[in-house]
């Protein structure tokens, strides 16, 4: 190989190797040929120094949680019932631990007297009775008067009673408050003493009697209480006869078991 192009291929080695930075074929100080230059660039700023987020506030003590060792206040047993009826009267107009009466401020309670020949239940208020702050008020009240004058009665002839003295959330109540509502009905049947018993609404025919309402028409009903037992009829509550009339004939077939003129 040889000649003009020998040279022109040599020329074009050197140059390459003069652009690669080499200017010579040997070097007193050794070169790293596969090391990266450094770069051109600017050299980087720092990164901004985030300060700790704060410690959110503690949550209230209610919410936390308590510690295994830590005192938990006991739970309240059964509340006691006055045995008097004066006595059970007024703690049922004020007492804080009457069952049924933490559901509203206003407290509907019963009338009448101890003994009355026919006492009228029902399981709490309704919205009328608790705003008006009487049991079975307004046109409710008009059409459970005509039923007892079809019987030959009156409202002033008996006692007229709510299980609970205030009404429940959506007329509605918890296992736990049912339990005690219960223990009340028992104590209240034994003072009351009333001649007969009319459940009026199908809430307390099932707490009273342990029946749907439809299977309690027409049927004469030993309601148990801690005293013995009292003759029971069951009807639905005249508020809801306002809305379905249909179901007039079930209550008159309850209703015509006390009456007088039979």
């Amino acid at each position: 190989m040889g000649g003009q192009k020998s040279v022109l291929l040599a020329e074009s080695i050197c140059d390459w190797w003069s652009l690669a930075g080499v200017d010579a074929l040997v070097g007193e100080t050794p070169a790293g040929w596969l090391v990266a230059p450094p770069a051109n660039d600017p050299a980087p700023k720092p990164r901004p120094v985030i300060a700790a987020e704060a410690e959110p506030p503690p949550l209230p003590a209610a919410l936390q949680r308590r510690a295994a060792d830590e005192d938990v206040p006991a739970a309240k047993g059964p509340v006691a019932f006055p045995d008097d009826w004066d006595g059970f009267q007024s703690w049922l107009a004020d007492h804080p631990d009457v069952p049924g009466s933490q559901w509203d401020a206003r407290r509907v309670l019963p009338v009448g007297a101890r003994g009355a020949p026919l006492m009228l239940l029902t399981a709490w208020p309704e919205i009328d009775d608790q705003r008006d702050g009487e049991l079975f008020s307004g046109a409710a009240g008009k059409l459970l008067d005509a039923m007892l004058q079809a019987i030959g009665t009156t409202r002033a002839d008996c006692y007229l009673a709510s299980l609970a003295v205030t009404r429940p959330p959506g007329g509605r109540c918890d296992a736990r408050d049912a339990g005690e509502l219960e223990r009340l009905l028992s104590h209240h049947l034994k003072l009351a003493g009333p001649g007969k018993l009319l459940l009026i609404g199908s809430d307390i025919v099932r707490m009273a009697a342990n029946l749907a309402l439809p299977d309690a028409r027409g049927r004469l009903l030993d309601v148990n209480h801690s005293g013995g037992r009292v003759a029971a009829a069951a009807i639905a509550h005249p508020a809801m006869l306002l809305t379905r009339p249909a179901h007039k004939a079930a209550a008159w077939d309850s209703l015509k078991l006390f009456n007088r003129g039979r």
